[in-house]
């Protein structure tokens, strides 16, 4: 039973999803050892850690308010939820949410003694946002406002928080490679709203696929594969070209994440998609780490 339980609790953790915090960290590697400075591992390793339990508490978060509000019903075409399966209740998931974002603090405190207030106002925002994603009086999900909330969260802030603890300071390079960064995050995001577009729609969960419809979703999730692409040749501006070639080579993957996107109606077939986005943007980081290297 207790073996059971565990397994259940790692389902609803859903660890795959757990690459969002990775990528940023390894494009932000790269872009510190491209201006030849240091790279202070152990920063890398707390808010590594702050990011995986931040990620893992939302996801708590998610399985037990979207099965509250409805939107997690037998029609659903996503991995199993634990709070809709009945496994356990909506107070025990909640809880363990909140268990995870106090330990995403715990992690964040030598990032706070490092780097001050503004680490502070990062990590509160993170969990505060963590938890809004679905939750509290205005959901962002169910708003619409979930793309955004991940274009900010996991690239612009993600990349340059912690390119601001190795370095001291904030540049316009840490700015294009966050938003770089998000927008091969929200692929993720972008194919799980599409894939329910319908069965939101139903209970008024108004995500932006749902706003935008089945084409205009589409259309969304091609341009968050090609403008990290485009982004690129800001790098080459910058005679950096190491930074545009290598992270280029993962474009056949996004290429057939569209291909594959345009010719499938949403069905849980989407399923198979989440993964090959998944290996987009971490191909993509791993690239742009490896070029910063040459």
């Amino acid at each position: 039973m207790a073996d059971s339980n565990i397994k259940s609790w790692v389902l609803a953790a859903r660890p795959k999803t757990l690459s969002a915090a990775v990528v940023p960290a390894l494009a932000t590697i790269g872009l510190v050892r491209s201006l030849n400075l240091p790279i202070q591992w152990w920063i890398i390793a707390c808010a590594l850690l702050s990011s995986f339990c931040i990620q893992i508490g939302t996801n708590f978060v998610n399985d037990a308010m979207d099965f509250k509000k409805g939107a997690d019903n037998e029609k659903r075409l996503g991995p199993m939820r634990v709070t809709q399966q009945k496994i356990f209740t909506f107070k025990q998931v909640m809880m363990m949410a909140t268990g995870f974002f106090a330990l995403a603090m715990v992690f964040g405190i030598p990032l706070v003694i490092h780097g001050g207030w503004p680490i502070v106002v990062i990590g509160l925002l993170s969990v505060l946002m963590g938890y809004a994603y679905t939750s509290g009086p205005i959901p962002l999900a169910y708003y619409g406002l979930g793309d955004l909330f991940v274009i900010i969260f996991f690239g612009l802030v993600a990349v340059g928080g912690l390119f601001y603890l190795q370095t001291g300071t904030y540049t316009l390079d840490a700015f294009v490679l966050g938003l770089q960064i998000g927008f091969l995050s929200t692929i993720l995001i972008a194919i799980n709203n599409l894939r329910d577009i319908h069965t939101d729609k139903e209970v008024n969960k108004k995500t932006l696929a749902v706003r935008l419809g089945v084409t205009g979703a589409k259309i969304w999730i091609v341009f968050l594969v090609i403008a990290p692409f485009l982004m690129g040749y800001y790098w080459l501006n910058q005679q950096k070209y190491w930074l545009y070639i290598l992270p280029t080579m993962s474009l056949p993957l996004g290429l057939s994440v569209i291909k594959k996107i345009i010719s499938t109606e949403p069905s849980a077939e989407y399923n198979k998609f989440l993964a090959k986005s998944a290996a987009y943007g971490m191909i993509f980081s791993l690239g742009f780490m490896i070029g910063s290297f040459i």
